[in-house]
Parts: structure tokens; sequence; C-alpha cells
């Protein structure tokens, strides 16, 4: 895995910008536009995913990375749920739900990878006289 001096720079972060654009542009659209309490809530989940792996990764330390990643798998799995209810409640389509679904449970598939990676790392490092 590539050194990354910024989360800016890390794919996953980048990849939850684009899930957060694509909330936006949902709850400015169709039956969701007027119901306030549910842009509020889809948006603030869309928004931790990206700024919980932007704050993690600023502390430096794999440790505090990690658990900010777990937290983003989190909101991951909140803004699925919320977009499930959603649907069944007739507020998006059926289709904008399962193309946003998919979209992030290939999401939590990588952060999940990049949690493994990391903890491998913290386990080589300690095996090798590191912290």
């Amino acid at each position: 895995m590539a050194k990354y001096e910024r989360f800016e720079d890390l794919p996953v972060w980048q990849h939850a910008v684009e899930i957060g654009l694509r909330i936006y542009e949902l709850v400015d659209s169709g039956k969701i536009h007027k119901d306030y309490r549910a842009k509020d809530q889809l948006i603030g989940a869309a928004i931790s995913i990206s700024n919980n792996i932007a704050e993690g990764f600023e502390y430096n330390r794999n440790k505090q990375f990690i658990r900010y990643l777990e937290i983003t798998k989190g909101s991951a799995g909140e803004l699925r749920s919320q977009l499930f209810l959603m649907m069944m409640a007739g507020k998006i389509e059926k289709d904008v739900y399962e193309f946003i679904y998919h979209d992030l449970v290939l999401f939590s598939g990588k952060v999940k990878g990049l949690i493994k990676y990391l903890r491998g790392f913290e386990e080589n490092s300690k095996r090798q006289g590191g912290s």
C-alpha cells in the first residue's frame, strides 16, 4: 500500500466524498426534498463517513485511524438503513436505493480491507520490536 501524506489522497476518502455528493443530489430532488428530518439524517450520516476518515487519519496513529474507520463503517451501515426505510416509505425509488446500497456495500468492503491492512501492519510492527 502506498504511503499517503494527506487524507484527501486516500481512495477510500475520495469514494466517501462521492457517496456524500450522491446523497446531496438525492435529497435535493424527489419526495425527500421537503422531508427536512429525513434530509438531515441522510446528510448527517453521509457527511460523517468522509469526516471520520479525515479525522482518524489526522491523528497519525494507526490505532486511532482504525477506530475512526470502524466508526466510518458504522455510519455507512446507518446510511444503508436510512435509505432502506426511505425506499420502503416510498420516498425514493427502488433502483436508486439499490444503486446507492451496492455502492455502500462496496465502500464498506474497502474500509474493512483497509482496517485489516492497518491491523496487520500494527501486528508486524509489534513482532519486529516496534511499540
